[in-house]
C-alpha cells in the first residue's frame, strides 16, 4: 500500500509552509506529495495569507525534492487552457526529473471563479473529455510530427506538440463517483483513478463500475491504480486524536466514520479494509500543515505497519 500526503493549502498555507511539508514527506518515506488546485478556501477558514497556485507551487518543489512524486487532485480544468497546461506540466514533470502525475477535473467550486473572474462554463464534463484528449494528445504526439484536434470547445491546428515531457508516459488521474461518464472517461484515458472521500461500500462500487468500464474498452482491470483520498487524524492515544480533530475542527466519530482517524493500530486495520476492496494507494488529507509530528507519527506506526 503505497501512502501520499494530500493538502489543501487553500485553506491556508504559503509556499514555505508547503515545502516543509514536502521535505518532510519525502525524509519520512511517504511515497509522493499532491496538492487540491483550488484559489478560495472553503468553510469557515480566512484561507490566509491567501492561495497559492498549484503548478507554480509543485514547479518549486520540483527543484527542492529529489524523490518523492508530485501532482494535483485534481487540476481544475476551467482554470487553463489544455494547449498551455500539456506545456506546463511536461516542464515542472523535466523540472523533477520526471517525477509529475497529472491528475484533472472538470473543476466545481464555482464561488472561487466568481472571485478571481474565472469564467464557470456548462457543460464542463464535455469539456473536461476533450481537455484531456487535448493534454495526453500533445504528449503522444511523436516528435517532429504535428498534432491537430477539431472538437466542440476547443480546437487546436498543426500543433509542434512540444514540449515532451522527462517521463516516456506521465501518469494520468481521472477521479470521482459519477456512474456512468466518469468510469468511461477513466477507462479511455487514466493510469489511475481516484476516489475521493467516499465510504469503502460506495467505493467498492465504484470501482466495480471502472473495472466493468475497463472491460469494454478493450483494457484489463488491472492495468489501472486504484486509490483513495481519505482525511487523517491519527494520535497515539484518545486524547491526541481530539486535540487533532479540534485543530481542524471536525469530531471524532465523524472522522472514524468517514476518514482515517484513531490510533494507528485502528487506521491500519481501516486501510486494510480498503485494501481488500481493491484500493493499492491511499492519500492522507493533511489538513493541519502544521503539525509534522503528526506526519511523523503516521510513518513510523502506520505506514512501518502496511509495508
Amino acid at each position: 500500500m503505497d501512502l501520499r500526503v494530500f493538502t489543501e493549502p487553500q485553506q491556508g498555507a504559503d509556499y514555505d509552509t508547503l515545502l516543509r511539508v514536502a521535505k518532510a514527506t519525502e525524509e519520512l518515506g511517504f511515497d509522493a506529495f499532491f496538492r487540491s488546485d483550488h484559489y478560495l478556501a472553503m468553510g469557515d477558514g480566512d484561507g490566509l495569507p491567501g492561495p497559492t497556485d498549484a503548478w507554480v507551487t509543485l514547479a518549486g518543489l520540483a527543484r527542492e525534492t529529489s524523490r518523492i512524486r508530485l501532482g494535483t487532485l485534481m487540476t481544475a480544468g476551467t482554470f487553463r487552457l489544455p494547449g498551455p497546461l500539456a506545456i506546463q506540466v511536461a516542464q515542472v514533470d523535466a523540472m523533477s526529473g520526471g517525477r509529475i502525475e497529472f491528475g484533472l477535473g472538470s473543476g466545481w467550486f464555482e464561488e472561487e471563479h466568481t472571485a478571481y473572474g474565472i469564467p464557470f462554463p456548462g457543460d464542463k464534463f464535455a469539456r473536461l473529455e476533450e481537455q484531456l484528449a487535448i493534454v495526453t494528445g500533445l504528449w503522444q504526439t511523436p516528435a517532429g510530427e504535428k498534432f491537430s484536434f477539431d472538437g466542440k470547445h476547443y480546437r487546436l491546428a498543426d500543433s509542434p506538440a512540444l514540449p515532451k515531457p522527462a517521463q516516456p508516459k506521465v501518469p494520468v488521474l481521472v477521479g470521482g463517483l459519477g456512474p456512468v461518464r466518469t468510469p468511461r472517461l477513466a477507462a479511455r484515458f487514466a493510469d489511475e483513478f481516484n476516489i475521493p472521500f467516499a465510504s469503502i461500500g460506495d467505493s467498492e462500487r465504484q470501482f466495480g463500475r471502472v473495472r466493468d468500464a475497463m472491460a469494454e474498452a478493450g483494457r484489463k482491470a488491472d492495468d489501472l491504480v486504484y486509490s483513495n483520498a481519505l482525511v487523517a487524524c491519527v494520535g497515539k492515544d484518545d486524547a491526541e486524536v481530539a486535540r487533532r480533530a479540534r485543530t481542524i475542527g471536525r469530531e471524532v466519530a465523524e472522522l472514524k466514520e468517514n476518514g482515517l482517524a484513531g490510533s494507528p493500530a485502528e487506521v491500519v486495520d481501516k486501510i486494510g479494509r480498503f485494501q481488500d476492496i481493491g484500493a493499492s494507494r491511499i492519500y492522507l488529507q493533511i489538513l493541519d500543515l502544521h503539525d509534522l509530528d503528526h506526519l511523523e507519527l503516521i510513518a513510523a506506526q502506520v505506514q512501518a505497519e502496511l509495508g
